[in-house]
Order: structure tokens, then sequence, then C-alpha cells
């Protein structure tokens, strides 16, 4: 125990001589929490219409009215002929366009039922696919509101509810997936760069020759960036509470609880990284290559669900899948720790085997 004290000594000294790690623990979380999930939304707003009005009536006018007021789109003019609108997607000036037909409001009237042509620019499949839906969705509405103005018969009405996040927010869904983030980047980077930093200084051939066991050198390692990790974890939920008024539906001891198995598998991951390395340089280019497709295959972005079978598979051997599923299952849900005792059970294997790999891989001896 006195060895992993004065290991645990130098290792916080090093790290509060190191302004750069200073700064990077206090403003990583502040900037990242306070500029990404105003970023990173799937929400698209400002989309450009071009509209075509061939009936020139009372419905066709209340219909590009809902539109435009949506709030979702914005005119980019109106065209004449389905020649011009197309001639303005052409030149990158509409992402859509809307025509609606001669004897649109007649048609309606006389037959319940008429036809309106939208075209796309798919280019942007995201941009695509959520305007088509969203305009989809104000030509169903206002539709429903011309069929029961035009019948005075009762009606089946839907009002839908939005379970675990009824005003809709996205940031409520990215908050939670950007402290995951925030932790595994800390947790990985700084640990990654530790014992190859002493590699490169010399300092880890004087620490090779003690009798110090391996398994103690690796903890020493460990220690400090797990403390680091849940300070920063601290400093985020504030900010997410003070900021955007988000607090854990569930109990935040949960949180802590996952957090804690979390950061002791990364950072082991991180040091397995170390161990291999040469150069910081190489150590960094290996984390953010692996990193990177962790958060792509994590669910932060893209639902898991909507992978293809092979990629839902190489999810499960991924970390960060399962801190970003109990982050928004507490966050949104209000989870207990029973309902999400299967990730638990899962990052505690993963912060077994990483740190094994970590004291297994780490040579005192060239």
């Amino acid at each position: 125990m006195r060895t992993l004290k004065f290991l645990l000594e130098k290792e916080f000294l090093q790290i509060f001589r190191n302004k750069t790690i200073l700064r990077l623990v206090f403003f990583m979380p502040v900037f990242q929490l306070l500029v990404l999930p105003w970023a990173a939304t799937f929400e698209q707003k400002n989309i450009l219409l071009s509209i075509i009005d061939n009936d020139h009536s009372s419905a066709s006018r209340e219909l590009i009215q809902k539109v435009i007021s949506s709030g979702y789109f914005k005119l980019a003019n109106y065209s004449s002929s389905y020649s011009d609108a197309l001639k303005v997607v052409e030149k990158n000036e509409a992402d859509l366009i809307l025509e609606i037909p001669h004897n649109f409001e007649n048609t309606f009237i006389r037959e319940k039922s008429t036809d309106v042509m939208l075209s796309v620019n798919a280019i942007n499949g995201q941009k695509a696919g959520l305007g088509s839906s969203y305009l989809g969705q104000i030509l169903a509405a206002y539709n429903r509101e011309l069929v029961s103005q035009s019948q005075s018969s009762g009606q089946i009405i839907v009002k839908p509810y939005y379970m675990y996040n009824i005003e809709m927010n996205y940031r409520n869904f990215m908050v939670p997936g950007i402290l995951v983030m925030l932790l595994s980047i800390i947790g990985g980077a700084l640990s990654s760069l530790n014992i190859v930093k002493e590699k490169e200084a010399g300092t880890i051939e004087q620490i090779n020759v003690t009798p110090i066991p391996k398994y103690i050198f690796i903890i020493g390692k460990l220690i400090p960036f797990w403390v680091m990790g849940m300070f920063i974890l601290t400093v985020g939920m504030l900010i997410a509470w003070l900021v955007y008024g988000l607090v854990p539906a569930g109990h935040a001891l949960i949180i802590y609880i996952f957090c804690f198995f979390y950061l002791i598998a990364f950072t082991g991951f991180g040091l397995i990284i170390s161990n291999f390395s040469s150069t910081q340089q190489q150590a960094m280019f290996v984390l953010f290559f692996i990193i990177i497709i962790f958060f792509l295959l994590g669910g932060l972005y893209t639902p898991i669900s909507s992978m293809p079978r092979w990629a839902q598979i190489v999810t499960m051997f991924n970390p960060v899948r399962y801190f970003i599923e109990v982050m928004r299952l507490v966050y949104m849900k209000g989870s207990t720790l029973a309902d999400i005792s299967h990730q638990l059970y899962i990052i505690i294997i993963f912060a077994v085997v990483l740190n094994v790999g970590a004291i297994v891989s780490y040579k005192k001896t060239n």
C-alpha cells in the first residue's frame, strides 16, 4: 500500500504540474456541453422550399401559409412551372418543390381527395427524408382539417403523448450522450498518453528497475484518471442542470455506480494502447481511430436498431454503447439499478478484461 501511495503522489504531482491537462479537464466539459447540444441535432429547420401554385385558390393559399408558418421551411421562391422550380433546385437554392395542381380546391370539395406533388433534392439524404416527412405531416394535418370542415359527423382525433420526452427536445437526448463522449475522451486519451510519455522522457526505465509489481504500477496509473473522470462527470451533470434544466429522472447514484466501472474499463483500454505505443503521436492516432468507431457505433448519433445486422453485432463489443444506453435510461426514463443490471454486468466484464490486458501487456523489460 505504501508503494501505491507513493505512485499516486507522483502521478497527481505530474498532473497538477501539467497546466495543459488542467485546462483540458476544466474547459473541455464546459465547452462541449455549451456548444455541441445546440449544434449536434438531427432536427432540420429553414429547409428551402420552392412552391408552384397552379390553383391560386383560398385553400391553396391557406396550405402554403401553414407550411411556411410551421418553422421548418423557408420560402425560396414562387415558380410558375415545374421546369423553373427545377432550375432553382439545380442551383442549390431550394431543397424541395411543392406543386399544387389546378382545381385543387374544387377537386377536394367534389371528390374528397386530391393530389399534390412533392419533389425532393436527395443529395443530402437526411435533409430530404426529414423535409419530406415534415411536409407530409403538415399536409396530413391540413387534410384532416378540411375533412372536419366538410363533414358534420363525428371523427376520431388522435392526440399523441410522447413519453419520457414530452416536448420532443432533442437536447434531452443528446446531452447524456455527450457526457459519455467526454468521459471516454478523458479516460482514454489521458491514460493512453501516460506511460508512453514516460517512455519518451526515459523515466519509465527508473521505475522498471524497482521491485514494483506490475499490477500496482497499473493501478497507480489508473486511479488518477478515474478521479478526474468522476470530477468531469460531476461538472457535466451540473452544467446540464444549470444550462438545460436537465436532471436525471432516476437516481444520480446509479450513474455514478455505472461510471465507476466504465472509467476503470476505458482507462484500462487507454493503458493497453500506451503499452504498445512508442510515441505519443502513435498512441493518439490509434486511440482516435478506435474511439471514432466507438462513437459512430455506440448509438450517439444513429439508433443501433436501425443499423445493419452485422453492425449491431459489432456494437455488442463496444463499451460506449452500454454507457450511452444507461445515461439515457436514467436521465429520461428514470430506470433503476435493476433495469440497467444487464449493461452493468457487461461493463464490469469489460473493466476486468481490459485491465487484466493492461497488466499483462505491460513489460518491464524490452
